[in-house]
């Protein structure tokens, strides 16, 4: 009931400011405006993970009636970290480096004070604990990849939210089934907190406004936070058997997307000899769009995708397969979905060919704001 309670708490509260947050982005220009890289028309509010980050830390505080979370004390202080920068570059456009210092020094903040790393590989390679002099420089480099991955994936409504929602709940039924019931409100609260915001992003017209940087970054750190917690030695594998339980390949999984799409466009980036940081359309939800898709489509479509590459590591530990060997799965799956379809796709499109022009047509009909259902959401979520 505590975890009902917690969910429902952030929820409502996220209800409860979200309008109250568009009104004053509106009132004060806090927008974001568009421009030849962005698929919006007009200038959009964005203070989104303001809302976020409410409704978690409100949350947090009511499941602290029934259970001690104050081991969560330093997850939010870099949660608040990840905030205030977020936001001060949406209405500041802060410098990348200056970003990347603030995200390593945050990350570090959970290394050292929250002894949050990843230091076990839990029997992959035959590795299983790490050494501290690795596990730092490696833990700092996987966090600050993921909380950059998850902020690139902010290209279509509902897409970053939608996926950190899907990413928390199975983060939050694994910590469950380990019986890590701190972690599992954790991750309780942040879905109940995206819940909201993702149906406004998705359809409000009015009431429609972006999570920014604020909240992708925040959600990064979250989800690298669940990351350093299950791959930490003595934590969540204790539990699982280590034997046939892949837990690396299930976190590569579960990030397959953000983190092989943006691979693969920053690699393609640096071999047209541009900086991988140089913004573009590349993205795959920039190649759905492209082919007619619509928002909630593209976002179904690569929450989808990201869920088969799931299947396919489940699918390989129900075979019996060894960790290594899942590992390789859910590698190749990801490529396949990543760089495989991306490039399938792409170069039909640069050739106009018949299956293109099929897919088009398709794309098109996904469009919900052309039919009834759609305007009936946008009226219940403007009216909220």
């Amino acid at each position: 009931m505590l975890y009902i309670a917690a969910f429902l708490i952030a929820l409502i509260s996220v209800s409860w400011i979200h309008p109250r947050l568009v009104k004053i982005a509106l009132d004060k220009n806090i927008v974001d405006n568009p421009n030849a890289r962005k698929l919006q028309r007009k200038p959009v509010p964005v203070l989104g993970g303001i809302a976020v980050f409410f409704g978690s830390v409100i949350g947090l505080g009511v499941a602290g009636i029934g259970c001690d979370c104050s081991e969560l004390f330093i997850v939010v202080v870099a949660m608040m970290i990840m905030l205030y920068t977020g936001t001060l570059d949406d209405i500041l456009d802060l410098s990348p480096g200056l970003r990347f210092l603030v995200e390593i020094g945050t990350v570090l903040l959970l290394i050292f004070v929250g002894d949050y790393s990843l230091n076990d590989f839990h029997g992959l390679w035959g590795i299983n604990q790490i050494p501290r002099w690795a596990a730092i420089p490696l833990t700092v480099f996987a966090a600050v990849g993921i909380i950059n991955a998850i902020n690139l994936m902010d290209g279509v409504d509902g897409l970053s939210s939608g996926y950190c929602i899907l990413t928390s709940l199975f983060f939050g039924v694994m910590f469950w089934y380990v019986g890590d019931r701190v972690m599992a409100m954790l991750a309780v609260v942040a879905a109940g907190s995206l819940i909201p915001f993702f149906f406004h992003n998705l359809f409000g017209k009015t009431s429609k406004m972006f999570i920014g940087d604020g909240g992708t970054l925040v959600m990064g750190i979250v989800i690298s936070v669940f990351v350093m917690r299950t791959l930490t030695h003595g934590s969540v594998g204790q539990i699982y058997d280590p034997k046939h339980v892949g837990l690396v390949p299930f976190m590569l999984a579960l990030l397959a997307v953000p983190i092989f799409d943006t691979l693969r466009v920053m690699v393609t980036r640096i071999l047209k000899h541009k900086s991988p940081f140089h913004p573009d359309k590349t993205h795959l939800h920039h190649m759905f769009i492209r082919l007619g898709c619509s928002h909630a489509a593209t976002t179904l479509a690569i929450l989808l995708l990201n869920l088969f590459v799931v299947l396919c590591g489940w699918i390989g530990y129900l075979a019996g397969c060894s960790i290594d060997v899942q590992l390789y799965i859910v590698v190749f799956a990801s490529l396949l979905i990543t760089v495989g379809l991306y490039n399938f796709m792409e170069w039909h499109i640069r050739h106009k060919t018949k299956f293109i022009r099929l897919l088009h047509r398709i794309g098109y009909r996904t469009h919900l704001n052309r039919t009834g259902i759609f305007f009936w959401l946008q009226k219940k979520m403007d009216r909220m």
